[in-house]
């Protein structure tokens, strides 16, 4: 997404000298001075709702209990390694008791850009689990996502790139095709191929959401999200993928109405028909993008990475923002850290507004609204799982299922302080 800024935390000369203003063509350098009029609060419309403040109330825990399965990888395994590892962590996190033989299974990676993992899902995340899909006895495996509006726009009358080239470049399609699924694309179908939910509780929604027809086709979903930095939503898990079912008119409502920005990108995972197919939620995350991201930032490599599985989103989240919160900690440079490299602490409501501009034209920016920035330090104070944990009853108690017997002990406490808030 906001690849189309041009700015991103990053490594190497050529990435060093495009950070430099004296190199920068006059459209990113355009950008950077609005940012930094943000960053010193002359936006004053922006500024004075930019409060480091938590949405809503803090959620509870249920009283339920969630089990989320981790598998250690070494750092520099091959891919195979990483590949058994999806594996085995797959079959810790589900019994796959749901799985009939002959039935379709959706598996929906996050393709939000052409840019290679982990700027979106690892393919060894997709192979792993299609192979494992169709020993088990899966008929059909479906693979598909629909790329941002920057790569991939589609209305009524228009359509920008394509979702079939976006995943041939980052390797998706590749993985998908020979592991032995068939890959969908959204818009391929045609603009009229979606059908209109709401959540199942009360929502921040005002219109329907629009959702592609072939999940009411399909008896299973499988999720599989990469662990990355977000400039406008701090962060992007397992709930924020869900943004990828949406048509591109849902789409303009969650970011033009931002006000609700986060409790909406939460709400799109209570569709009543993601809500009753959704069956596990895993991600590779042996790299993990600390900082600006989606689409770029800083990679950190931990020895080891990991692997998660769990069939809670919920709980999968809630590991999974202690990861990265563990390797923004220590395996991200503190250069890395500043305002310019990882915006989202200073400035996401105006780039959010200057992203709707971009795609949706100078009608939709004047009506945008803006948000406040959250500082996320907890999975109470990161306001997507926090409305997804109001949602759905409270937080879970959670367990970790160390699938190898190899993940460190100091590793293992961190998640799990991290997970109890």
């Amino acid at each position: 997404m906001l690849g189309l800024f041009g700015v991103y935390g990053s490594q190497g000369v050529d990435d060093q000298r495009r950070l430099d203003p004296v190199h920068m063509d006059p459209y990113r350098r355009g950008f950077l001075q609005i940012a930094g009029l943000v960053h010193r609060g002359i936006f004053a419309s922006d500024c004075n709702k930019r409060k480091e403040e938590m949405i809503g109330p803090l959620s509870g825990f249920s009283g339920s209990s969630e089990q989320v399965a981790i598998g250690a990888v070494p750092w520099g395994s091959n891919e195979e390694s990483v590949v058994a590892a999806v594996r085995r962590v797959a079959e810790a996190a589900t019994d796959f008791s749901w799985l009939s033989r002959g039935d379709t299974v959706f598996v929906k990676p996050v393709s939000n850009t052409a840019n290679l993992y982990p700027a979106t899902t690892s393919p060894l995340a997709v192979r792993g689990m299609v192979r494992l899909l169709i020993e088990k006895g899966a008929g059909r495996v479906i693979v598909g996502d629909k790329p941002g509006v920057q790569s991939v726009y589609h209305d009524k009358a228009v359509q920008r790139g394509a979702s079939r080239d976006v995943l041939v470049r980052n390797g998706l399609q590749q993985a998908a095709i020979e592991s032995g699924a068939e890959v969908h694309y959204f818009e391929e179908a045609g603009f009229d191929a979606f059908f209109a939910a709401i959540p199942e509780h009360a929502s921040h929604w005002k219109g329907e959401l629009l959702f592609p027809n072939i999940l009411n086709r399909v008896d299973h979903i499988i999720l599989l999200p990469r662990v990355s930095r977000h400039a406008l939503a701090g962060v992007t898990l397992g709930l924020k993928a869900a943004v990828g079912w949406l048509r591109d008119d849902s789409r303009l409502e969650l970011h033009r109405d931002a006000g609700s920005f986060f409790e909406k990108t939460a709400e799109i995972n209570d569709v009543k028909v993601l809500r009753k197919k959704l069956r596990l939620v895993l991600s590779v995350a042996t790299k993990v993008q600390t900082t600006f991201g989606p689409d770029r930032g800083f990679t950190a490599e931990p020895d080891p990475g990991v692997v998660f599985g769990s069939e809670s989103l919920l709980a999968h989240d809630m590991f999974c923002l202690g990861w990265l919160f563990w390797n923004r900690e220590h395996n991200t440079p503190p250069a890395q850290l500043t305002w310019f490299r990882d915006p989202h602490v200073t400035y996401p409501g105006m780039m959010n507004r200057i992203f709707v501009g971009l795609i949706w034209g100078v009608g939709a920016f004047l009506s945008a609204e803006t948000y406040s920035r959250v500082r996320i330090g907890s999975v109470q104070t990161d306001p997507v799982i926090s409305r997804a944990a109001a949602l759905w009853g409270g937080f879970p108690r959670t367990e970790l299922i160390d699938v190898n017997g190899t993940l460190p002990e100091s590793i293992a406490h961190y998640l799990n302080e991290k997970t109890a808030g």
